[in-house]
């Protein structure tokens, strides 16, 4: 996913530098089989969560798709988005 600071939701916080390069402008999804074992691992190295775990359902078609999410920054600033699969329910009647 390519994000465009400004446009929709773009995770630009105010504290993080908006010096050249910076990686927010990118985040690579990565699909693990559960999130448990990374989200111990990155607290057991007291490194800090860029966006909590959330359950996120997204419109495909006429059905949504979900994923349980959250969002670390590595070192250069880039966004890691680990997810776990949550499968696939009828379309509910809310915009996803």
């Amino acid at each position: 996913m390519i994000d465009q600071i400004g446009l929709g939701r773009d995770f630009d916080l105010p504290e993080a530098p908006r010096e050249h390069p910076f990686g927010r402008g990118i985040n690579l999804q990565i699909e693990v089989p559960a999130l448990r074992p990374v989200l111990v691992r990155l607290a057991a190295a007291n490194i800090p969560l860029y966006l909590a775990p959330e359950e996120k359902w997204y419109r495909r078609d006429d059905k949504e798709v979900g994923n349980r999410q959250f969002i670390v920054a590595d070192p250069d600033g880039y966004l890691l988005r680990f997810f776990e699969d949550l499968g696939e329910r009828p379309l509910n009647g809310h915009p996803a």
